[in-house]
């Protein structure tokens, strides 16, 4: 749905951007649209950790205000869009750095919304080079999050890294796993996927239903950078790394269930890791 609303006024702390460009996160947006379109048992049932949110907090204030906080968060529009990209048109007190006319990429759920003007704050802004034009900016927060993931876990020149799943993180992280001089492969559960990875500059594909790829798998990867955006299993990936080797989960945000496997995570010396966006500097790098 498309609501006409006002154009919104800058506050200390924020930039109100005129949107020139907007990322659409095809996975991340159609898992937010189809849990608003579940009834409230099919909602509990995705979100269990949510579930146990409410129950504590009706141990803390009470059953009747929780449910008038619960239905009062339902029954509120949910807005799509994390990144994009603009003009500043207006800023608020409080914003070093920051001019009316520049051109900025923005970041955040709740902020860098598919609308024509956006409030941002300080914090999820970042200057474009004249060299980035808006759509490519469009992508920073994909790219800053995929890169992050990366930094967390220090690849080194010749590393063997694969990536899970084939959306706008999945591509970012390919992209970035080449440029960083790794060899990568995608972990897909989609066959006609593989044209697209390789184009993309992938090595390799695997597809993660097919057992015998997954063993012929196994011990290979150093990093698992795992762009997936609803839960998943991570038990059938975790063989396939090396001892010491780590997957990032950069895409999920939710409980894991199953949960994944202690046993192959001890006996292995392998971590299972998360990572969100780095910050401003980080974000200014990759731009650069």
């Amino acid at each position: 749905q498309v609501v006409e609303v006002p154009v919104p006024q800058a506050r200390r702390g924020t930039a109100l951007v005129q949107v020139a460009a907007s990322l659409v996160s095809a996975g991340t947006e159609r898992m937010l649209v189809e849990f608003a379109g579940k009834s409230l048992v099919g909602k509990a049932q995705s979100r269990p950790d949510l579930v146990r949110q409410l129950l504590d907090k009706a141990r803390r204030e009470g059953l009747v205000t929780t449910l008038e906080s619960a239905f009062n968060r339902l029954d509120q529009p949910m807005v799509l869009g994390y990144s994009s990209a603009g003009t500043v048109v207006n800023i608020g007190d409080g914003m070093p750095g920051i001019q009316v006319g520049d051109r900025v990429a923005c970041a955040g759920g709740g902020y860098a919304v598919h609308a024509e003007y956006n409030i941002v704050p300080h914090n999820l802004l970042t200057p474009l080079p004249d060299s980035v034009d808006f759509e490519s900016a469009a992508f920073t927060t994909l790219g800053a999050i995929a890169l992050q993931g990366f930094r967390l876990a220090h690849p080194q020149l010749g590393d063997q890294v694969a990536v899970i799943g084939l959306g706008g993180l999945g591509h970012m992280a390919i992209k970035l796993a080449k440029a960083l001089g790794a060899s990568v492969v995608l972990f897909t559960r989609t066959p006609d996927k593989e044209a697209d990875a390789l184009r993309l500059g992938a090595d390799g594909v695997i597809l993660s239903t097919n057992d015998e790829s997954m063993r012929a798998a196994r011990r290979r990867f150093d990093l698992i950078i795992d762009t997936v955006p609803y839960a998943h299993d991570l038990n059938p990936y975790i063989p396939t790394l090396r001892t010491n080797g780590t997957l990032v989960l950069v895409g999920y945000l939710g409980p894991l269930e199953p949960a994944p496997h202690s046993v192959p995570l001890i006996l292995g010396r392998k971590a299972v890791a998360g990572s969100v966006i780095g910050g401003i500097p980080a974000t200014q790098e990759l731009l650069d």
